[in-house]
């Protein structure tokens, strides 16, 4: 299994919301929101075979306002693509695109 935590930053930048960066300048930002947990079940291929969400990344959808039927949707959209097999960037990239849409 392939775990990939997306910070609260990848949702909230997709949903529009405020980030702060520190008052002394130091790179230090703050977001508030949601987390979503991306996590895929990938199994020992590197063809996209088996691959589905795990119940957390539905969960984390669920949590973040969206009814079950659109984040099972949205979540088995990012686990099936192939660019995010073994590219975590890929993987995240492939969130926010989806994100973005609903």
């Amino acid at each position: 299994m392939k775990f990939v935590a997306l910070a609260a930053a990848a949702a909230m930048a997709v949903a529009g919301a405020a980030t702060t960066a520190d008052a002394q300048g130091n790179g230090r930002y703050y977001s508030y929101g949601p987390t979503i947990t991306v996590s895929c079940f990938r199994g020992p291929w590197k063809e996209v075979i088996w691959d589905r969400p795990n119940p957390e990344f539905i969960d984390s959808l669920v949590a973040a306002g969206y009814d079950y039927p659109t984040a099972h949707a949205m979540a088995e959209r990012v686990c099936r693509d192939r660019s995010g097999v073994g590219n975590s960037a890929a993987l995240r990239e492939t969130a926010r695109s989806v994100l973005r849409r609903y």
